[in-house]
């Protein structure tokens, strides 16, 4: 059974079939066609094939009639030196040259159909000299010549009607000269399509980048080595930068070369875009363009959509009455100890390379100690980050978020997040730990069965901030009344303005915090993934979970507890 094809899919070829499947007619055309091995050979070159009643075949009938020469069109748009077109532009110049072929091989016909009014038999045709057209593709970047012949006595292809061509186009750059020396010599240049002007298509500049030297995120995980033992010294918290450091490499980007069509004009190419560089709080890009930096020593920190420096301060020594308190806008660094008696508060982050005695350490974020901690049961330690220590000895202990140490000994613990203890010694000995997720602890309690309470679940921080508060306010009700006691001075006059504003602000605070917690859900019985997991667990410890209380009465090693249907269950 015959196969039929669409009218245009078959004048439009990209590529020839690999076996027989057409019609008999595209059989005998590809077998006689010379353009089939070319496109055998490059399969992705796109050829217009014609039917039969074309009237560019009626036109080479003509010539076989005058010459004796058997021709057939051979509409290649790329010839074998030139690059394969896209298939998408080459079907959009096929169907334009389809249009192109059709006028000008009709226009030819007429022009040589023979004169009727001579009297003769076999009437003359017209003396019609060699023409030359000239296609054009669409972006103007190719210009191809189609040569029909001379009918009748006309004059063969020369360079003059070559060059009238081109110029009745405007074919004027990139002309292949060499080309249309050839072509006036060339045998079979009939009724074929040969590329005579290529253009120069514009190239688009390539957008900048930018090399970050800084990460955005930080790592806030201690490694241990084989010896289970962690470097405090060495957790990658600060990134420190010098005054005029190099913060990002900034790779400009690059202008776009123009192009020019063949009628000599030129093409606006694209230039690249320029990157986006997260410029940020004391930073200035550089005066060549290249580099963002630093305009002032610091610590680089990524926040919204740029990298910032902030200000560190560095204590080459310890924090005694040499230094005093410290009260920082940004990151404190601390070479020495932190004495007793004294206070550092930073809203960044805050380093301490020695011990930290019975004081006061606020930090903003992350708070590092490492040497740890002997609080002689007065230190606190406050961080809305993580806290990092070697140890904690008798002090209280709030971390908005996770608490990782070698050894808890004697604590008031309370932690958003995570406690791990399982590093070094791994002891949780005494006082009373408070996490609203996990303790993960090499040994809980001690053999002389002192009591260590673990209490899992709940909003720890939260409720530890509401209870100073409530403290807080105590306690200065309690200083207002002994000083409206003294006899009236302008001193206690100032004073008692000083306080009853303290007073007011507190209690704002304390009512947000109330209203805060009655709009929390209500705690459930179970709360979800809290665990106490350790090596061994020993007597005298206490572990709470909601509201349901464990005693451990005997050692138990090891250990893993949670909560399952209201009850602890010990694993």
């Amino acid at each position: 059974m015959k196969i039929k094809k669409p009218f245009l899919s078959r004048l439009l070829k990209k590529e020839p079939e690999a076996k027989a499947v057409a019609e008999p007619e595209v059989e005998e055309v590809k077998q006689h066609s010379p353009v089939q091995h070319e496109a055998e050979v490059r399969p992705k070159q796109h050829w217009l094939e014609l039917p039969q009643e074309h009237a560019m075949y009626k036109l080479c009938s003509l010539y076989r009639q005058q010459t004796g020469l058997t021709v057939r069109p051979e509409l290649v748009l790329e010839g074998p030196e030139d690059p394969c077109l896209p298939d998408k532009e080459g079907e959009a110049e096929l169907r334009r040259l389809l249009m192109f072929v059709t006028s000008t091989a009709n226009k030819r016909l007429k022009q040589a159909q023979p004169q009727k009014d001579t009297g003769e038999e076999q009437p003359a045709l017209p003396d019609l000299d060699a023409q030359a057209e000239v296609f054009l593709a669409r972006n103007n970047l190719t210009a191809w010549l189609l040569v029909y012949p001379p009918v009748g006595g006309g004059k063969p292809l020369d360079q003059a009607a070559l060059k009238q061509a081109l110029e009745k186009q405007q074919v004027r750059y990139g002309v292949d000269q060499a080309l249309l020396d050839t072509l006036v010599r060339e045998p079979g240049r009939c009724f074929k399509l040969f590329t005579a002007a290529r253009g120069l298509a514009p190239e688009s500049g390539t957008d900048g980048q930018v090399i970050e030297r800084f990460p955005r995120i930080r790592e806030h995980k201690p490694v241990e080595d084989e010896y289970e033992q962690v470097d405090y010294t060495n957790l990658g918290l600060i990134y420190n930068v010098e005054q005029g450091g190099e913060i990002c490499r900034i790779i400009l980007p690059t202008a776009g070369t123009p192009g020019r069509t063949v009628q000599d004009r030129e093409i606006p190419a694209k230039d690249g875009r320029a990157a986006a560089v997260p410029k940020g709080q004391n930073t200035v890009i550089s005066e060549d363009g290249q580099s963002l930096v630093a305009t002032m020593s610091g610590h680089v920190e990524f926040s919204g959509q740029g990298f910032h420096i902030k200000p560190v301060m560095d204590i080459p020594g310890n924090v005694d009455f040499s230094v005093g308190n410290i009260s920082f806008l940004g990151d404190v660094c601390i070479r020495g100890d932190v004495r007793s008696g004294f206070t550092v508060k930073a809203t960044g982050s805050i380093t301490i390379d020695g011990v930290v005695e019975a004081c006061i350490i606020e930090a903003g974020q992350d708070l590092v100690v490492v040497k740890g901690v002997q609080g002689d049961s007065q230190a606190v330690l406050r961080a809305e980050g993580n806290i990092f220590a070697k140890y904690l000895e008798n002090c209280c202990v709030y971390a908005k978020q996770n608490l990782e140490t070698e050894c808890i000994i004697n604590c008031d613990v309370y932690c958003g997040g995570t406690v791990t203890a399982h590093s070094g010694h791994g002891k949780i000995i005494g006082g009373k730990v408070r996490a609203a997720q996990t303790v993960h602890a090499g040994i809980i309690g001690s053999r002389v069965g002192n009591r260590t309470d673990v209490v899992l679940g709940g909003q720890p921080c939260e409720n530890f901030d509401y209870d100073l508060l409530v403290k807080e306010i105590q306690e200065l009700e309690g200083t207002i009344e002994r000083t409206e006691r003294q006899p009236n001075s302008p001193d206690k006059s100032k004073r008692l303005t000083k306080m009853r504003g303290q007073l007011t602000l507190a209690q704002s605070r304390l009512a947000a915090a109330e209203k805060e917690r009655e709009l929390q859900p209500q705690e459930v019985d179970e709360p979800c993934g809290c665990s106490m997991k350790c090596r061994t667990v020993h007597s005298g410890t206490v572990l709470s979970i909601g509201n349901v209380i464990h005693h451990f009465d005997d050692t138990l090693s090891p250990c893993l507890a949670r909560l399952v249907d209201g009850e602890i269950q010990l694993i």
